[in-house]
């Protein structure tokens, strides 16, 4: 007697199935080409996350669930995958004139990005800790190799160690405080663990613990955000754009959807940690910086800091504070890739140079460069009226609707710290005596430079769409 097999419904990971599916077939291709294959491959990767975000438009309104309630698609999740879609085909156009001008292209790069991308977006739709789990090792594998890409630099094959080791280590946390859930609970499905965690016990918080840990690591929040300036200097300056953008997104979205959404109940519990690494990002991510005179590395603390900016409307704990944080998010994303365009257009002789003091007199010899990079510098300030400034406005004005006036104030003054460093560069672009001019910027990075700059200076203009969009992706999880 033969018995019947349920077979899930995949319509719901469509997007994620023909993402790796493309991801194999382009591995395949490159394999077969060798060196003919690097370029073809890395438009390709940029047409099938464009197809990808496409799928995930296509895919039918409202919450659709699969493989028994572990994996969702709600408004949220379309949200922050669009976005990391996003982030990943910017990366990989930013990448272009870098990789042309090695040694050696290799036609994994792409395809790396493309299955980490895969990994983000099954983190961010995981609805249980295995999921989430699965996700989230799928995006990281990804990102320890890509960030030794580059076999002939000794920096690269230390950052990709380093951030190896000590991710290895954050998972190992992080497994251990989902087991720890499970065994208060009995169940590892966010909205089972909903159900019984009603009353805070030990156990579970110190499950919770654990948890966070994990989380904090991927989004290099304080106290485990050790890994982050390394990781940044010395894997490839692509690589290193890719780093401070799409995986924050994916990061964030497990952050927000696993409290929102699992531990509604110990809430209290929950909002003391996200207040207090919200507190510490903030702070080490304003002061820690002032030193720093390595561009990438200066980029690096300033992460940690945004992602502190970004937790203060999680920790609200309200529909509101989650779509202060998608807003942040998109803001931060469209400035990190723009100033990372200016990054990679810092170039002498053939060599990159990282150094501040390079930009020395910027304004003079390259004045279009110098305003752009100039305005994205004042929108991570989050001075008016650039995006920046709304992007903090909304996180800080969730906090204060839900009495954490403390966290709002600490927010103010650590942003007022951090602009310090910020206009310090333009300073050195704008009056100090002018340094060897850079080489002409290429056309890919003059694209997202001009794109992300225009969208930070005329966000103001009408910002109705994304903040709609924030508002009811926050409101699915709720």
């Amino acid at each position: 007697m033969t018995q019947s097999v349920d077979i899930p419904n995949l319509l719901p990971a469509v997007p994620e199935i023909a993402l790796v599916m493309a991801a194999m077939v382009l591995l395949l291709a490159g394999v077969y080409r060798r060196r003919r294959a690097t370029n073809a491959a890395d438009v390709a990767a940029i047409l099938v996350l464009i197809a990808t975000g496409a799928l995930v438009v296509w895919l039918p309104t409202g919450t659709l669930v699969t493989f028994g309630g572990s994996f969702v698609v709600d408004d949220f999740a379309r949200f922050l995958k669009l976005l990391a879609l996003t982030g990943s085909a910017a990366a990989i156009l930013m990448s272009f004139d870098y990789l042309a001008r090695g040694s050696e292209r290799r036609f994994e790069y792409s395809i790396l990005i493309l299955l980490s991308t895969a990994g983000m977006m099954m983190l961010i739709s995981a609805a249980d800790l295995i999921a989430l789990y699965l996700g989230l090792e799928l995006m990281s594998l990804a990102l320890y190799v890509v960030a030794a890409v580059d076999r002939e630099s000794v920096a690269s094959a230390e950052a990709g160690l380093k951030y190896f080791v000590l991710g290895a280590l954050s998972s190992g946390m992080l497994l251990y405080g989902a087991s720890l859930v499970y065994g208060f609970t009995g169940t590892v499905s966010f909205a089972g663990i909903a159900a019984v965690a009603k009353e805070p016990s030990i156990g579970l918080v110190f499950g919770l613990v654990f948890l966070f840990a994990g989380f904090c690591f991927k989004v290099s929040a304080v106290p485990f955000h050790m890994w982050t300036p390394d990781v940044y200097q010395g894997a490839p300056t692509p690589i290193t754009a890719f780093f401070a953008a799409a995986p924050k997104v994916a990061g964030i979205a497990m952050f927000v959807r696993t409290t929102i959404v699992a531990f509604p109940g110990v809430l209290t519990q929950w909002q003391q940690i996200v207040v207090f690494v919200a507190i510490a990002s903030m702070a080490l991510g304003a002061f820690a910086a002032i030193g720093q005179r390595n561009f990438k590395r200066l980029m690096a603390y300033s992460s940690i800091g945004h992602m502190g900016f970004a937790l203060v409307g999680l920790a609200a704990g309200t529909a509101e504070g989650v779509q202060g944080v998608l807003i942040y998010m998109a803001i931060y994303v469209a400035m990190t890739l723009g100033t990372f365009a200016c990054i990679l257009s810092m170039r002498r002789d053939g060599q990159m140079v990282e150094d501040i003091g390079d930009l020395a007199g910027l304004a003079r010899t390259q004045p279009t460069m110098a305003f752009f990079l100039g305005l994205l510098l004042f929108s991570l300030a989050g001075i008016p009226p650039l995006a920046g400034f709304f992007a903090k406005f909304y996180v800080f004005l969730a906090a204060i609707k839900a009495g954490l006036f403390m966290l709002a104030v600490v927010g103010v003054i650590t942003s007022v710290v951090g602009a310090y460093y910020y206009l310090g560069i333009v300073r050195i672009m704008y009056f100090d005596e002018p340094a060897r001019r850079f080489e002409p910027m290429p056309r890919e990075l003059g694209a997202v430079l001009a794109v992300t700059g225009l969208f930070n200076l005329l966000f103001f203009i009408y910002p109705a769409p994304l903040v709609d969009a924030a508002s009811a992706a926050a409101k699915s999880l709720f």
